[in-house]
């Protein structure tokens, strides 16, 4: 972790040399000689985060080492500041006296051969000890990030069942179905790690579940989870928009809405991972005994949780695997590779493995991340040194966890990151508990502005910082410290991630003790501030109880001058969100911050924010305010570091000019339907995403022939005029555009869209807004993902549509095609994997058979005069997931079957489909 933190270091220092080498004036000697020495330190730091797990001396250096490399930032980024100010004029009223700026120059001078004469001392007393550095650097930490981003292997996405939890699944299916008089709690039981939400998952999912129950729920209960924003889960899944869940809704009127709801009902309702006894006792009282059958299920690891909830029903206890089932899951894990029976271990490798396996002591997760460790390890060697730290792990860690210490297996793989991955990998503590699903864009954006991934890709002209960052994440997924979330609808891609909750109790404890991150949580009435000493970035997680004086008790973070990042995340909800007080909307005490995200948080004022100098991310999404908040073009043109501002939700009342000046913005993400004033954007050179903007602004200044980097673009349009103008323009023909937008805020049409098919890069497309008929045909054949809505097309798309080669994923939504019959054709859609179909006024759908042969799910939702699904779906032996909702009871009718129903005549065009979701 500390190399790096060195390297980070070594190559901000490097930069600045670089582009702000007038700034740097006076100091630049003395700023060359400690970038020399921290790159030294980096060939010592290379083995020392292995060596100071035993190591208290090693230890300690690593430690004086960061916070020298933390301070050597600092200080240079501290005199940055206060040079540009003074140069820029707009900071201090009157000229700083000659003599004044030399005494600071030599104050700055002082400081910086300070830290570099410390660094020295360190170097001499490792050598003391016969520590000598195994290399000078030369950016071998840039190599290794090479290597490793050279190793990328593909995904295997394969839903696995353990044999452990076949038997378990029956059990719980068998609970499930029973038709009780009262509602009964079904608890699934047993150690961290053991596969509980695994089994529950495959349960709920399961076609006779889906058929069972009227209606369902799945909530995540963390540790800190309030009961308002359980219920609030619970009304919108289980009502799925019959009402407006608004955020005023208190306890008791949650609590009484969905009493009256369920009793009508037939209901099951997931409560995954529930800790403690009180939890279950504030929500209890929302389940009705409803109709007959319906369930409650609880996943935990407290037996006694279980046994409080329902003393009548005996939990159900997953077993562990055994040797021989953890080593099947060990050699699928470790040696998969592009086939799912190429999972053999090499004769000479069985034994040592063999060995380890057993160390797992039939834990699932612990099993899964030792796999993702040696995955990664080609010598019999690498696996022996990994063998060798196991034992040392375990017995620290063993008292921490039952079972075998899997702290000590989830230690060891954090151990086994290279460095530049380390980082990377804390970061996910910033995320509230209950953060199922992070944003991969977002992750990324936040560690390429905390300077995880170096500049030196893009300055070698190799790939962006965006790519190697999604590399990075790719690494943690083939290493199983990080889960997959949702895919991208293309199949081809992360969208979503999550890491597990020991994972994040790794993470948290990782990062406290490296003073990576700093927490700061409420609870009741008071304010757990769990920051370490110095920390340089600090979360804010939400409220777990609403109050009445906000202001009295809300978060005030002071004292961190040398805060590198803050993030607050408020109530997802919107009924409580944390007020931020003037500690942070001042911003004045963070000058060096690079990082500020506010999310669903109340913000007092964001005039200040220019002070933040070197912020790199901005981010307000669905942030309140007590008035109408602009970003005054004074302060926001000051932010001259910034490279990513995204104000999603923000309720300004316009953007101000001032954006123009962020010469270094690389993502720019616009509320949505606003009115965005008059602002210039073609200064932006370095743009590439863009979204939304409107006409109007997009080509004031020329910019369509300077925003050459774009890769994602969504334009608001008012006339076909206005579309053809972006549509011929250079972004669109010659660029390197990968997605496009394209939204019709009037009843005008696009009217003309031949310039799409020499879009030789675009691969996702999405059209709101009228299409003359005739136009289809211009789209590009390198799409993969189309999205259509309020097309009013009147000719059938799929007569065209089916003809594009590489499409994998059509959405027709509402009013999309406003015809009566739809057909696809034999070899249509050769390569299409999704398919949904939304709000349209279709009465016959018409598959042959040979269409559609590689689909794997069907969405069908709200097309209330379609008669029946089509015969030729029977054809189609890939089709996985069927999902109907919305649709006349007729339609249902004849395609239900199950435990007690009659099979629909209909039925039989479905029956090979493994899960097949109807709702009402």
């Amino acid at each position: 972790m500390a190399e790096a933190i060195v390297s980070s270091a070594v190559d901000r220092i490097s930069h600045l040399l670089i582009q702000e080498a007038d700034l740097l004036l006076g100091v630049s000697n003395e700023v060359k000689l400690l970038r020399a020495e921290l790159t030294r330190m980096q060939g010592f730091l290379q083995d020392a985060d292995r060596k100071q797990e035993q190591d208290e001396c090693v230890r300690n250096w690593v430690t004086e080492i960061r916070d020298a490399a933390y301070d050597a930032e600092d200080i240079i980024n501290t005199f940055i500041i206060r040079v540009a100010r003074r140069e820029g004029g707009y900071f201090l009223e009157k000229l700083v006296p000659i003599l004044s700026s030399r005494l600071y120059q030599y104050k700055i001078s002082k400081l910086i051969k300070s830290i570099h004469g410390k660094i020295v001392d360190i170097s001499s007393s490792m050598r003391s000890y016969g520590i000598y550095f195994n290399g000078e650097g030369d950016g071998s930490s840039t190599s290794t990030a090479k290597m490793n981003g050279q190793l990328r292997r593909s995904y295997l996405r394969v839903e696995e069942e353990l044999v452990s939890l076949k038997s378990c699944r029956k059990d719980v299916m068998d609970r499930l179905m029973i038709e009780e008089e009262r509602f009964r709690v079904v608890s699934i039981v047993g150690f961290g790690g053991l596969g509980k939400t695994t089994l529950a998952k495959k349960v709920y999912n399961q076609n006779d579940v889906s058929e069972q129950f009227d209606c369902k729920a799945w909530v995540f209960v963390s540790q800190k989870c309030a009961t308002k924003d359980v219920l609030r889960s619970i009304l919108i899944q289980v009502m799925r928009g019959k009402r407006d869940i608004h955020g005023r809704l208190k306890d008791e009127e949650m609590v009484e809405i969905l009493y009256q709801f369920l009793r009508e009902k037939r209901y099951l309702v997931v409560l995954d991972n529930i800790y403690r006894k009180e939890v279950w006792d504030s929500l209890k009282y929302v389940f009705p005994n409803g109709k007959k059958g319906s369930k409650v299920l609880l996943t935990t690891r407290n037996r006694e949780v279980a046994m409080h909830a329902d003393p009548w029903s005996s939990p159900i206890e997953p077993r562990l695997l055994t040797n021989e089932e953890s080593w099947k899951l060990f050699c699928r894990k470790a040696f998969a590779k592009n086939s799912v029976t190429d999972c053999t271990c090499p004769p000479e490798f069985e034994k040592i493995g063999r060995e380890m396996v057993k160390k797992c002591s039939g834990l699932t997760l612990a099993v899964v991340v030792l796999a993702g460790i040696l995955a990664t390890k080609r010598s019999l060697n690498e696996w022996r040194a990994v063998q060798r730290n196991i034992n040392a792990h375990l017995n620290k860690y063993k008292q921490q966890q039952q079972h075998g210490g899997i702290y000590g297996i989830l230690a060891l793989s954090y151990q086994e990151l290279p460095f530049h991955l380390k980082p990377c990998f804390l970061y996910f503590g910033v995320f509230p508990e209950d953060c199922e699903e992070i944003p991969k864009k977002k992750l990324i954006r936040l560690w390429i502005a905390e300077g995880f991934v170096s500049q030196r890709f893009e300055e070698d002209g190799e790939e962006t910082m965006e790519d190697v960052a999604e590399k990075y994440l790719e690494d943690l997924i083939d290493r199983c410290m990080v889960q997959v979330g949702k895919w991208e609808s293309t199949g081809r891609g992360v969208k979503t991630c999550c890491i597990h909750d020991l994972m994040r109790d790794l993470c948290v404890l990782k990062a406290r003790e490296e003073d990576f991150l700093g927490l700061i949580q409420q609870k009741g009435h008071s304010i757990l501030q769990l920051a370490t000493a110095n920390p340089r970035r600090i979360t804010i997680h939400p409220l777990e109880h609403s109050f009445q004086d906000h202001e009295s008790h809300a978060p005030v973070v002071q004292g961190y001058p040398h805060l590198r990042s803050l993030l607050c995340f408020g109530n997802r909800y919107g009924q409580d969100f944390i007020e931020v007080t003037h500690g942070i909307s001042d911003f004045k005490e963070f000058k060096l911050l690079r990082v500020l995200h506010l999310e669903d948080v109340h913000l007092y004022s964001s005039k200040s924010i220019g002070n933040l100098f070197h912020l790199r991310y901005l981010g307000l999404t669905s942030t309140k305010s007590s008035g109408s908040l602009d970003l005054p073009p004074h302060s926001i043109a000051d932010l001259q570091s910034l490279t990513t501002l995204d104000i999603r939700g923000y309720n300004m009342t316009r953007l101000s000019n001032g954006v123009s000046n962020l010469v270094s913005l690389r993502h720019l993400l616009l509320p949505l339907n606003q009115d965005q004033g008059r602002f210039q954007i073609d200064t932006l050179r370095k743009l590439e995403t863009l979204k939304y903007i409107s006409f109007k602004n997009l080509i004031r200044g020329n910019a369509m022939l300077k925003l050459t980097s774009l890769r994602s673009l969504g334009v608001m349009f008012k006339a076909s005029e206005e579309a053809d103008v972006v549509l011929k323009s250079p972004v669109m023909i010659s660029g390197y555009l990968r997605t496009f937008h394209m939204w019709m805020m009037s009843a005008n049409a696009f009217s003309n869209l031949e310039p799409l098919s020499h879009c030789q890069y675009l691969n996702k497309l999405k059209i709101l807004g009228r299409i003359l008929d005739g136009n289809l045909e211009y789209l590009p054949i390198t799409l993969s993902k189309l999205t259509l809505f309020a097309s009013k097309l009147q000719q059938d798309p799929m007569a065209v549509l089916e003809k594009l080669p590489n499409l994998t994923f059509l959405h027709l939504g509402e009013d999309s095609y406003n015809g009566s019959k739809m057909v696809c054709s034999v070899n249509g859609f050769p390569c299409l994997e999704i398919l949904e179909i939304t709000g349209l006024d279709l009465q016959e759908w018409e598959v042959t058979e040979g269409a559609m042969p590689s689909l794997r799910m069907l969405y069908i939702r709200n097309l209330p005069r379609l008669k029946m699904i089509p015969e030729g779906l029977m054809s189609i032996s890939t089709l996985q997931h069927l999902a109907i909702s919305g649709m006349t009871r007729t339609l249902r009718n004849r395609i239900k079957a199950g435990k007690g129903v009659v099979e629909g005549e209909d039925f039989y065009k479905v029956q090979h489909v493994p899960f097949i979701e109807i709702i009402d």
